[in-house]
C-alpha cells in the first residue's frame, strides 16, 4: 500500500481549495446582489409589512432572487452579443490597418463568407464540365437549375454553373451549360471546395457515379 505523504495531502488540499474558490466567490457575489437588490427596494415597497409577516419576507426573497437572475442573464447577453460584437469589429479594423496582413485576412474572410453554411446550400451539386475548351475538364458548382429568360433563349435545358478560381475560390466564372454536357460528382460541396482551394492536392475519395448525358 502506497504511503500517504504530507506533501500529497497539502497538494490535495490546495487542489480542493482552488476547485471551491470560484464556486464560493460566485455564491458570495450572488448572495450580495440578492441582499443589495432586496434591501434597496424593501423599505420603499414594504416599510413594515415584511417584518411582521415572515411568509411575505420569504416570498420577497424569492422574487428578489428571480430579479437578480434576470439581471445577470441580461448582463451576460449584453456582454456576448453587444460588447462582444463591438470588440470584434474593433479587432478587425486593427487587423485591416496592418499592411500585408490585411490582404491575407481579407482573402481568408472572403473564402469563409463565401462557403459559409448559409451560402454552401447554394451550391447544390458538384459537376465536371469541359472548360475552357473541349478535352480540358474543370470542377464547377451548380447554383441554379431554373429555366429563366437566358435559358429559354438558348432553346435547351441549361444549368447555371459557377466555376471558381484556384486557390482563391471567391472569384470565378458564371456559365450557362447544357445539362447533358455536365457530369455530376457524388461528392459534397465541401469536398469540392477543398479540391479547388488546394489546387487539386486534396482529392475526394468518392468517384463520379452519375452522368447526366
Amino acid at each position: 500500500m502506497k504511503k500517504i505523504r504530507l506533501a500529497d495531502l497539502r497538494t490535495a488540499f490546495i487542489s480542493g481549495l482552488l476547485l471551491l474558490a470560484p464556486i464560493a466567490i460566485t455564491w458570495m457575489v450572488f448572495s450580495w446582489l440578492v441582499d443589495f437588490v432586496g434591501g434597496a427596494f424593501r423599505p420603499i415597497l414594504f416599510p413594515e409589512t415584511l417584518q411582521v409577516h415572515p411568509m411575505l419576507q420569504f416570498l420577497w426573497n424569492i422574487l428578489t432572487m428571480f430579479l437578480v437572475i434576470v439581471l445577470i442573464t441580461g448582463l451576460g447577453w449584453l456582454s456576448r452579443y453587444v460588447l462582444g460584437q463591438f470588440f470584434a469589429n474593433l479587432a478587425e479594423r486593427f487587423v485591416l490597418s496592418i499592411p500585408g496582413i490585411n490582404s491575407v485576412y481579407t482573402t481568408v474572410k472572403q473564402v469563409i463568407d463565401t462557403f459559409s453554411a448559409q451560402n454552401r446550400n447554394t451550391f447544390s451539386k458538384v459537376v465536371l464540365l469541359e472548360y475552357p475548351r473541349k478535352g480540358i475538364w474543370t470542377v464547377g458548382f451548380v447554383t441554379n437549375k431554373h429555366q429563366g429568360l437566358p435559358q429559354r433563349m438558348l432553346l435547351v435545358e441549361t444549368w447555371t454553373v459557377f466555376v471558381p478560381t484556384t486557390p482563391n475560390p471567391t472569384g470565378g466564372f458564371m456559365l450557362l451549360v447544357p445539362k447533358d454536357e455536365l457530369i455530376e460528382l457524388d461528392i459534397s460541396a465541401g469536398e469540392g471546395m477543398k479540391m479547388v482551394i488546394s489546387g487539386g492536392a486534396v482529392l475526394p475519395q468518392s468517384a463520379p457515379v452519375e452522368e447526366t448525358r
